[in-house]
């Protein structure tokens, strides 16, 4: 009786792990982004351009005082004297990757590259509020502490997370990219199947 239970309860995890490898970890990770953090990130994004639709082609100076600070004081304030490389192509890449990585992840499409490169960000965002902008403690947090609130230590280590699963585990099979793979599979499935014919043949 207890071997009989061990199995059953062996083969329905194997069949709930099976199914969440499938489609529910990758689904749920992207639903849970898009839930929380993604209008986080839109809307950081949206103050680092100018106004109106055509102002979404355009950086605005809170871009530069925002991810480069100390470019923007050796100008004297005067953004339009900061250079290009690499201060500007930093703040160019940072604005737009707010917009375009979280709307790959939502949609499930290029996931893990999306994923990959939202962890980057948050590093790069991380590091730049603690050394450029020269948050304090409360606000840094620290990690294996009584405390959860704090912003970078605690909260972002979570975003981070649930990237890594993103880039581990895919998008899930309600993604633009399942679909696009069942597309290209197809064909190949086919051809095979037809090469297989002809060698019997």
């Amino acid at each position: 009786m207890t071997r009989l239970a061990m199995r059953l309860h062996d083969e329905l995890t194997m069949k709930i792990e099976a199914a969440g490898d499938r489609w529910l970890i990758g689904s749920a990770a992207r639903l849970v982004f898009a839930a929380t953090l993604l209008f986080y990130f839109w809307n950081s994004a949206r103050t680092k351009i100018g106004e109106g639709f055509f102002g979404f082609f355009s950086i605005s100076d809170n871009a530069y005082y925002q991810i480069a600070l100390p470019a923007v004081e050796a100008a004297g304030g005067d953004v339009s004297q900061v250079p290009f490389l690499p201060w500007g192509l930093m703040v160019w890449a940072g604005t737009y990757a707010e917009f375009i990585l979280p709307f790959l992840i939502v949609v499930g499409l290029a996931t893990r590259i999306a994923a990959l490169g939202m962890i980057c960000f948050v590093i790069v965002q991380s590091a730049v509020d603690i050394f450029v902008h020269q948050v304090g403690a409360e606000t840094t947090g620290a990690l294996f502490d009584r405390f959860s609130d704090g912003l970078i230590a605690d909260q972002r280590l979570f975003w981070a997370f649930l990237f890594t699963i993103l880039v581990v585990k895919g998008a899930g099979a309600l993604s633009l990219d399942a679909i696009i793979l069942k597309r290209t599979a197809a064909p190949a499935r086919g051809a095979a199947g037809s090469s297989r014919i002809a060698q019997i043949s």
